[in-house]
């Protein structure tokens, strides 16, 4: 350790001085000269990146979440196995009563020795008598180390973890992570191993495969509870053996992917493809596709061995994805994931709009006995678009397929933002942006039709699907007819005023996630150029994707569009020829008739239409809402910051 003459953030170990870097409650060792944090052209001896830390900060967290609620279970179905147990015992002690069959002398003798006097039992010990549950067992695997901040980081900040292994490849890596253990005094707690992550999961699946008990059932005990996976790159070469190596009994995928260029840009679709089997999407949402061919790529990778996947929490983050996956052995789930895998169809190179395709079907479908309904699983009707879009004519392109189910679990993010009111915020220096991040991604859950048929409710969780993926920026369509941008809250006051659910994706800054139809959010486009935001048809080129939006709304092709003056709010009126009032939105409230005192119909989107004024009373619908203040996106923290180059080999 560190003598007196050395600063206080140096130390001595093996005759060589090294800096400290503390975060959360670990402490890693520096070499003295390396760069931290930095990529200035020299090469790094220890990967720490500290833009990182907010992803260690929740992987803490979420584990933490995870964990607490699994041990939970297990005690709860230890008492009541114990429960079982004690319930036979008693009927095995109980005095076997005589049969009907049984001869008078068999009777008798039952009889008196149910009479005689007890014969005394040895006292049981208390500890059988109320068994305590057995410590239980909770393994993590951080496989690609590093430093081995993770690993330390999981060991003492989790207070129920029992066994941590911190693997790497590298020699001097592995050495490396040995000396941070030392340093934090945690041997007892975390092993260090050096090899391929591949291989170090495979031997544990091997092992585990070689014990199998007399119904044939594998082995568990070389699983892990939690593996993480946080790559320089991409982590899909590790998937395939995750899931195999993680308890198949609702084990924790934690996954990072910094390849962003690979998942969200279309420059490499072929490398997508190779690596994800999808094709990404061209666009403002290429991010949360990203998500969804990852989370894919894992789906089909877990379905092979009769495994279903649930997305807990999946977050596009600065330049790398995050994801937090329950794994669990189901072959009747994994019926269900043909229907919950989309194609994509994009209007990538015109007005952006895009439609989905499932690959099947799950239909609920009655009993033949007329009682209850279940999924029937059926081949899809498709194509759901032509070559050309619809809106604007250009060509359609196809994405895919990716994941369509929702990408995370509401339950376990309102217990992962239970944790943050108590989380210590000098160990975790991220619970600002950690919190608004997950609320955001709290917010952008939009449920899908209710399903009427009565089927079991786990079914209808496990056929659940996404019906309305990805999200629109208004900055963007703007961009495409080439009008000012109208505001956040006045777009997204327009669809609530026409009956819409809104809110934010946690991908992009400025984004709407709806459940309006593109042709929706193109009428409110044009309706804001008309009363707004006026254009002029001779900067509209014909060939453009504008064209044919605006001329469908009568704002170009005609004697009378493009007028520069907008109409004030008297001149709208006379021109709709309606009434002007305050927008409730279709299904804001409950309108009455008074003539017969019955709830009467909503208005139709069509009704509304008309009523539809860009005013501040679009604003105050949304902020009526009352939507608190977070930080929900991240800010650039320094000049060229980002991923670091890849640490290199000693």
């Amino acid at each position: 350790m560190a003598g007196d003459a050395l600063p206080t953030n140096t130390v001595e170990h093996g005759g060589k001085e090294y800096r400290t870097v503390k975060e959360g409650k670990a402490t890693i060792l520096v070499p003295q000269g390396a760069k931290i944090g930095e990529d200035r052209g020299d090469v790094q001896q220890v990967f720490y990146n500290p833009i990182q830390q907010y992803n260690r900060d929740l992987s803490v967290l979420a584990i933490k979440t995870y964990g607490e609620e699994t041990l939970e279970k297990r005690r709860e179905q230890y008492e009541i196995r114990m429960a079982k147990q004690g319930k036979k015992r008693k009927r095995d002690d109980d005095v076997q009563q005589p049969k009907e069959n049984t001869t008078e002398a068999e009777k008798s003798t039952v009889k008196d020795e149910s009479q005689a006097p007890a014969q005394p039992k040895p006292d049981a010990p208390e500890t059988q008598q109320k068994s305590e549950p057995p410590k239980a067992q909770f393994k993590i695997l951080d496989a690609l180390s590093a430093s081995g901040l993770r690993a330390l980081r999981y060991a003492h900040e989790l207070p129920f973890v029992t066994s941590v292994k911190a693997n790497d490849l590298s020699d001097s890596a592995a050495e490396t992570i040995k000396m941070n253990v030392s340093h934090n005094g945690l041997e007892d707690k975390i092993t260090v191993t050096q090899g391929d992550a591949l291989a170090h999961m495979y031997r544990a699946i091997a092992d585990d495969l070689s014990h199998r008990d007399r119904l044939g059932n594998t082995g568990k005990a070389n699983k892990f509870d939690v593996i993480d996976l946080d790559p320089y790159g991409t982590a899909a070469p590790f998937f395939d053996a995750a899931v195999q190596a993680v308890r198949d009994d609702g084990g924790l995928l934690c996954i990072t992917c910094t390849d962003s260029a690979v998942w969200a840009g279309h420059s490499y679709c072929e490398k997508t493809y190779a690596l994800y089997g999808g094709i990404p999407i061209k666009g403002m949402h290429s991010h949360e596709s990203g998500l969804r061919l990852v989370l894919n790529a894992v789906a089909t990778s877990a379905a092979r061995y009769s495994l279903t996947i649930e997305p807990l929490l999946s977050l596009s983050i600065d330049f790398y994805t995050k994801f937090f996956i329950r794994v669990t052995k189901s072959p009747q789930s994994v019926k269900f994931l043909a229907a919950k895998t989309v194609l994509v169809y994009s209007c990538d190179s015109g007005c952006g709009a895009w439609e989905t395709q499932p690959l099947l079907r799950s239909k609920p479908t009655p009993n033949k006995k007329g009682v209850g309904a279940y999924y029937k699983h059926t081949m899809a009707l498709g194509p759901t678009v032509g070559q050309f879009c619809k809106h604007c004519g250009f060509k359609m392109h196809i994405n895919g397929p990716m994941y369509g189910g929702h990408i995370h679990s509401k339950d376990f993010i309102q217990r992962l933002l239970a944790q943050i009111p108590e989380a210590d915020r000098s160990v975790y220096g991220t619970l600002p942006r950690l919190e608004g991040m997950l609320r955001t991604a709290l917010e952008e859950y939009l449920e899908g039709p209710k399903v009427t048929e009565p089927i079991d409710p786990k079914d209808i969780q496990l056929a659940a699907v996404d019906h309305y993926p990805f999200f629109v920026i208004p900055s963007k369509l703007a961009s495409v007819i080439s009008c000012s941008t109208p505001g956040e809250d006045m777009f997204r006051g327009a669809l609530m005023h026409l009956g819409y659910r809104t809110t934010r994706s946690h991908c992009r800054p400025g984004s709407i996630k709806t459940d309006a139809p593109w042709s929706t959010i193109w009428w409110v486009m044009t309706e804001w150029i008309r009363q707004k935001s006026p254009i002029k048809e001779a900067n509209i080129k014909s060939s453009s994707a504008a064209w044919k939006i605006l001329k469908e709304a009568g704002l170009v092709g005609r004697e009378d569009a493009g007028s520069e003056e907008a109409p004030s709010k008297d001149q709208t009126s006379e021109m709709e020829g309606v009434e002007q009032q305050e927008p409730t939105g279709a299904k804001a409230g409950d309108s009455v008739d008074a003539s017969t005192g019955n709830e009467a119909a909503p208005p139709t989107e069509e009704e509304l239409r008309k009523t539809l004024l860009f005013n501040e009373d679009l604003v105050r619908l949304v902020r009526r809402r009352g939507e608190q203040k977070y930080v929900r996106y991240q800010m650039n923290p320094r000049e060229n910051w980002g991923p670091l180059s890849k640490a290199s080999k000693r």
